[in-house]
């Protein structure tokens, strides 16, 4: 057993609230900047929202909820995509002391059935008429639901209207009744595997962890900056990740932008809005180097780019052992100015740090970012802790790990290999269920269900899941997540799974990206779609070089000996990810029952 604790750099008192960062900005500073909204969906125009303003109109929704009756614990859903309502209606909800349930917008009517009657929601807010309907729908199954409101039309402004009655002060007295162990939130997990479970998250867990990232490893990535520091917001606030973001931005008083997708126009706002750091998820950084790379192959240039990535690549790993030759040196300088400051324009020029979170880099992307100029501080968390539990820092960046355990927390490594965690940041436990509660600890200390090692530094690594562990029929441990991190960091891979529990050998499943797969065709002389040529040699070939590189990283017995590309990818509307882009190991066994059989038939 191996454990390593960071010491404390925050203190939570009981009185602690959520609300009071932003209730007392607007007293002591109600011109300064809190957050930027766009004048209309897709626009590029962005224009400031002040601290008063973003104060009433919390306050504004606030009131309403309590003319309409939501009493301190009482739970709100809330189902829509990014935006600035989305931040504004939870912290009303946090100010009566009630209880926000986020619902992901692209949830399933059974989905929404099961969170709105699970946690016993009162109220819900939802964005669009789509998503009105699907609540409408499955209302009869859903008693407790007496409220729904939607930010598009003029729901909100009839809302705003009806709470002009409550005073100040009744409003106060609310809002202060809340303690620091008071459930702030209900958030569902995904649900790779078994029906989701509500996590209850309090306020002391979400400002322990927020000024615990603002007093140690996140400081100089937000507050060392010249200026007023601002992030653009994009992934899911239903998500913890993107939730963490959202109070330590409000926490920390920078700016906060919100952006409503991960699509392939998400990369043009960047320049528009000129975030001074970022935090995202995995999936984004694959895109923009997948774009600069498919661009750069458009103009003929693909070799200069590809020898650029090398010696990003080189250097990055060059800094990390404090010895960078003067030759790279010379090659880096050229490539900065041919390469690598387009790529970091692409990203608004005016960030150096990335936070990425929710799943594993890898160690090509980490080093390629870093030789471009943008240092990608992996870090690790669950949904359970409230996000990050472990991270990276600027000055102790050790890339291929997910850092050491935040200021004031603990992080156990069983004798069997699973991560265990201590600290504020932990969940109270599961709503409505004492059993899984129970299970999920022990001896104080959260069982996370990954396997990870410590090193003599303290810094973590994840090695994989405890329960997908693959166990070949000769009895040897394959984790996965090892060889499906490699695979998917290839230009061409969308999404791989490993596979082979109790059969001969490791093989794989690989879905092929659909934009980089129109510039493969073009560059090797193809036609027709995914699914016209997954046997098709060239195509096979190239996806044999990414398993190949993989391979390296495992022993001979643990390599994939083959694979299958599929006609078509992973999605979430397909069910085989979760809304937070994690497969879903047990839908893609059974979808795909039939290709897996016949990669072992011969």
């Amino acid at each position: 057993m191996r454990e390593y604790s960071s010491p404390a750099k925050a203190e939570i008192s009981d009185d602690a609230r959520l609300t009071d960062t932003l209730f007392a900005r607007a007293a002591s500073e109600p011109n300064a900047v809190a957050a930027r909204r766009q004048e209309e969906a897709g626009s590029g125009q962005w224009r400031d929202v002040t601290v008063e303003r973003l104060h009433g109109d919390i306050v504004g929704y606030a009131k309403a909820l309590i003319n309409a009756g939501i009493g301190q614990g009482d739970r709100v859903a809330l189902m829509s995509r990014t935006r600035y309502e989305w931040t504004a209606v939870d912290y009303a909800i946090w100010s009566i002391g009630a209880v926000t349930v986020p619902i992901y917008e692209t949830s399933s009517a059974e989905q929404i059935e099961w969170i709105l009657s699970d946690s016993g929601a009162k109220a819900a807010f939802v964005e669009t008429e789509d998503h009105a309907k699907r609540v409408e729908g499955i209302r009869a199954n859903t008693p407790e639901l007496a409220h729904l409101w939607r930010f598009d039309g003029d729901d909100l402004t009839a809302l705003t209207a009806t709470g002009t009655d409550v005073s100040d002060e009744d409003l106060e007295t609310r809002r202060t009744a809340v303690g620091a162990d008071d459930l702030a939130t209900l958030i569902y997990t995904s649900g790779t595997t078994g029906r989701p479970k509500g996590c209850e998250l309090t306020h002391r867990n979400f400002l322990f962890i927020a000024h615990s990232a603002l007093e140690g490893p996140a400081k100089p990535i937000i507050l060392g900056h010249e200026g007023t520091p601002s992030t653009l917001l994009f992934l899911p606030l239903a998500h913890v990740f993107a939730r963490f973001v959202q109070v330590m931005v409000i926490e920390g008083k920078a700016v906060l932008g919100h952006y409503p997708s991960t699509g392939p126009d998400l990369i043009d706002q960047f320049s528009v809005f000129r975030p001074t750091f970022l935090l995202a998820v995995p999936r984004v950084f694959e895109k923009v180097f997948t774009k600069a790379q498919q661009k750069a192959e458009g103009e003929g240039k693909g070799k200069i780019f590809n020898a650029a990535a090398d010696t990003a690549i080189e250097y990055s790993k060059a800094l990390a052992t404090g010895n960078v030759p003067f030759t790279l040196k010379l090659k880096h300088g050229l490539f900065k100015k041919l390469v690598y400051g387009k790529i970091t324009d692409r990203l608004g020029g005016e960030a150096h740090y990335a936070v990425s979170g929710g799943s594993a880099l890898g160690d090509r992307l980490g080093h390629f970012f870093r030789g471009v100029g943008l240092t990608i501080i992996e870090g690790y968390g669950l949904t359970e802790t409230t996000a990050p539990t472990s991270v990276n820092s600027p000055g102790f960046n050790k890339i291929g790990t997910v850092g050491q355990p935040m200021p004031g927390t603990t992080v156990r490594i069983a004798d069997d290999g699973e991560i265990l965690l201590k600290g504020d940041h932990i969940m109270v436990g599961y709503w409505q269920n004492e059993k899984a509660t129970k299970e999920a600890f022990e001896d104080g200390f959260y069982r996370t269900g990954d396997l990870g090692s410590l090193d003599a530094d303290g810094f973590l690594s994840i090695t994989g899941r405890k329960k997908e562990i693959i166990v070949t029929a000769g009895g040897k441990n394959v984790a996965p997540a090892v060889l499906e991190d490699r695979i998917r960091s290839h230009a061409l891979v969308s999404q791989c799974m490993v596979v082979g529990d109790n059969r001969k050998f490791i093989a794989a499943l690989v879905t092929i990206d659909p934009e980089s797969f129109e510039l493969w065709k073009s560059a090797n002389g193809k036609t027709g779609e995914i699914s016209d040529l997954t046997a098709d040699a060239d195509l096979n070939a190239a996806i044999q070089g990414a398993v190949d590189d993989a391979n390296k990283a495992v022993s001979k017995a643990e390599g994939i000996k083959k694979f299958k590309i599929l006609p078509s990818d992973f999605t979430e509307e397909g069910g085989q990810m979760t809304a937070s882009l994690k497969v879903k190991r047990h839908v893609v066994s059974k979808q795909w029952s039939k290709e897996i059989d016949d990669i072992y038939a011969g």
